[in-house]
């Protein structure tokens, strides 16, 4: 079987074809380089590829699409670069198993299996056997090491992975015909092609905070941003900020700390305002809500926005719009001293889930705010504040910085980003994101 390879600056996903074809030599060139590029496998007279894979050394991945005869992407296989230069870890896979020809690409009633690998051999497969939302089954397999891992080929030298999948014995590899690129020019792949997979962004933060802008959070066609709601201080004398979830706490300390000057901080929340039709009380009700709480370390506004890590977090493992944070099984999440993290836990808990009465060092906030508890260490004056969440799971920590690069605050989403509507005379807000 001869089998045409071809190369590309992109891939794009909607056409499913290369977009901006290069020569090998071109390719070469780009690989040396680090930048991102793709190499397509086809049989001839097929219409749809055999394989797509795609390469950016720079972000440290190399991806593997293979599609089927439909022109649907039968598997997707993620592979990370680590600290072995000579060798590929298997991060990410998605096998989809269509039921029938008909069956529509990405299908959510397409049974599917997921395979989520960690370096340290950790692994989780998830079989859903009738497609998404309808039940899955998940076991933590143990692989062997060339399961896990695959050796990095030299440029051209690649095998093609899913022979076995299309039936083939070794194939004969074939340089396909260059096709005539488009004029270069400045401009960069659109938004239809494929990009190296990246982590959650943090979205317009700044706006948030900004009384009059325009936002919706897909259920509610608009809504106004009011002025941020100031709740109180948080002193954090130890010079490092700890955000976590304190119904978890495991011994181990906070999931995210965050280094700030020592002092006193404010505490505030985003807020919105807006009307909707109440069905139960069949009228319009007008209310304002909670989106983000914020501690406050300057009013300069931030410059730019970033994921805080935890110490476990590697960002070279992250797959597409992967979260890091905090985790909370209770709704709540917390900014404390971590310098007092012990004492104020164990007073956290001595209130709240022991109850104790007439505890020094621990108050209930009844304000109508998100905040609900403060704790303060007496021996160090640190204190911790918790808020609540909208639910449990993982909520990532958004720390601004200035332009020079100092903190200016530290935000938690209560929710998920509202999405920016434009303003009246049309334009969007000017956002830092």
């Amino acid at each position: 079987m001869v089998v045409e390879v071809e190369y590309a600056e992109a891939w794009d996903l909607e056409a499913c074809a290369p977009w901006r074809p290069v020569s090998a030599e071109e390719a070469r060139e780009r690989d040396a380089a680090g930048l991102p590029y793709v190499v397509v496998y086809r049989e001839p007279c097929r219409k749809a590829p055999l394989e797509v894979r795609l390469v950016s050394w720079r972000d440290r991945y190399v991806g593997l699409w293979v599609y089927d005869d439909q022109g649907r992407r039968t598997y997707d296989l993620d592979m990370r670069l680590l600290d072995d230069p000579s060798r590929l870890l298997r991060r990410f896979s998605v096998g989809w198993y269509y039921t029938g020809p008909e069956m529509a690409e990405f299908d959510k009633a397409c049974p599917r299996i997921t395979v989520d690998l960690l370096p340290d051999g950790r692994c989780r497969r998830t079989e859903e056997r009738q497609g998404q939302d309808r039940g899955s089954y998940a076991t933590s397999p143990r692989l062997r090491d060339d399961e896990r891992w695959m050796d990095r080929p030299a440029f051209g030298e690649w095998p093609l992975l899913s022979a076995q999948v299309h039936g083939f014995n070794p194939p004969a590899f074939t340089a396909a015909e260059v096709a005539k690129a488009a004029e270069r020019g400045d401009a960069g792949a659109p938004a239809t092609c494929w990009r190296p997979p990246r982590p959650a962004q943090p979205g317009p933060i700044n706006e948030l905070f900004r009384p009059g802008v325009r936002v919706t959070d897909g259920y509610h066609p608009e809504m106004t941003v009011v002025e941020p709601r100031r709740v109180g201080t948080l002193r954090v004398p130890s010079g490092l900020l700890a955000v976590s979830g304190p119904d978890i706490d495991h011994g181990g300390g906070p999931h995210i700390t965050v280094p700030v000057p020592p002092g006193e901080y404010v505490l505030d929340e985003a807020r919105v305002h807006f009307s909707y039709q109440c069905e139960w009380r069949d009228t319009e009700v007008t209310t304002t809500q909670t989106t983000a709480v914020r501690l406050l370390v300057s009013e300069t506004p931030a410059a730019t926005w970033e994921m805080a890590l935890g110490p476990d977090d590697d960002p070279r493992l992250f797959v597409e719009q992967q979260i890091a944070g905090f985790d909370t099984d209770g709704a709540t999440g917390c900014f404390a001293d971590a310098g007092a993290w012990e004492p104020l836990i164990a007073l956290f808990e001595r209130g709240l889930i022991q109850g104790e009465s007439d505890l020094d060092g621990y108050e209930d906030i009844d304000d109508d705010s998100m905040f609900m508890q403060r704790t303060r260490d007496e021996a160090s004056g640190g204190e911790l504040m918790s808020f609540a969440t909208t639910g449990d799971g993982t909520y990532p920590v958004w720390v601004g910085r200035s332009e020079a690069g100092e903190v200016i605050g530290v935000v938690v989403l209560v929710e998920g980003m509202p999405e920016l509507l434009p303003e009246r005379d049309g334009t969007l807000t000017d956002a830092a994101v």
